[in-house]
């Protein structure tokens, strides 16, 4: 019985983003040292169009999107492929993929 409760409060915690399924995975590395991912913001989004920046389980349109980002949002780069970059964000933390063109290095 201990053993389920300790899962169950694992996975209500959300307290990481390994929970998320993603088709193409990548690591978080960051420690006290040395930042392993940059900070950006998202900027440039089109408040008159669909106003959101897409997250994806991969680097591409062909994958599935997980959830939207918006002006003004921070995100820690990590990984990227092409013009897609695998970021983190959010509490609890979250990941996914997004396109490059609406971030702007350089934030906390």
């Amino acid at each position: 019985m201990k053993i389920r409760s300790l899962i169950l409060v694992l996975a209500l915690s959300g307290g990481t983003a390994a929970a998320q399924q993603m088709d193409v995975d990548f690591q978080i590395l960051e420690d006290a040292q040395a930042a392993g991912c940059a900070g950006s913001i998202v900027s440039g989004l089109n408040p008159n169009g669909d106003g959101f920046l897409a997250v994806r389980t991969g680097p591409g349109t062909n994958y599935r999107k997980i959830d939207e980002l918006h002006n003004g949002d921070t995100v820690r780069t990590c990984a990227q492929k092409g013009s897609w970059f695998g970021v983190y964000y959010g509490q609890p933390r979250r990941k996914g993929w997004v396109h490059g063109k609406w971030l702007v290095a350089g934030a906390g």
